[in-house]
């Protein structure tokens, strides 16, 4: 990535969107920030600013992620969960070797009520980058507020994909039910 000069306002919002959308990757507020000559900060709000548009940018662990639309072939399933937090890496790591992606994370909190936070993990390697981040980071599970229940919303390419991970899960004791 080459760093541009500052520019201001609509013209970085533009190209931050557009190194977004062409990225297949992650890109962090840091590096867009580098890119851009501004602050983290001024990336923060750029996005936030985007995402009023209704552009589809999400907030993962290993940065930001442009959601281009789903291929109409990806399906999705939500599974209900619970395990105590020294499992989950273990719990991902079962779904994606099954071929899936962990697009998120939910729980149903008593005052703020449905929490949910972006995961996007589809392999080993990002599992370990959004472990690792939690660990640097010292930052606690949103399934440690409900005592390890949670849902997941699983994606992968077809209806058997889907089975084998509930099934992975089911058989390693992580499915409520």
């Amino acid at each position: 990535m080459s760093q541009m000069k500052k520019v201001t306002g609509d013209d970085r919002r533009n190209f931050l969107l557009e190194t977004l959308k062409n990225s297949k990757e992650p890109i962090t507020g840091g590096d867009l920030a580098t890119l851009t000559s501004v602050s983290r900060q001024v990336i923060v709000g750029d996005i936030t600013l985007l995402k009023a548009r209704n552009e589809p940018i999400i907030a993962t662990s290993q940065g930001y992620l442009y959601m281009h639309m789903p291929s109409p072939a990806l399906l999705e399933r939500i599974v209900a969960c619970m395990h105590p937090p020294d499992r989950t890496e273990e719990e991902l790591i079962l779904i994606v070797d099954q071929g899936a992606t962990v697009k998120d994370v939910r729980i149903e909190h008593p005052v703020y009520g449905d929490l949910i936070a972006s995961i996007m993990v589809s392999n080993r390697r990002e599992v370990k980058k959004f472990m690792e981040k939690i660990l640097v980071t010292n930052a606690g599970y949103l399934s440690e507020l409900t005592e390890g229940v949670h849902l997941h919303t699983i994606a992968a390419s077809s209806e058997s994909i889907l089975n084998d991970a509930e099934e992975a899960l089911r058989k390693a004791g992580f499915l409520i039910g």
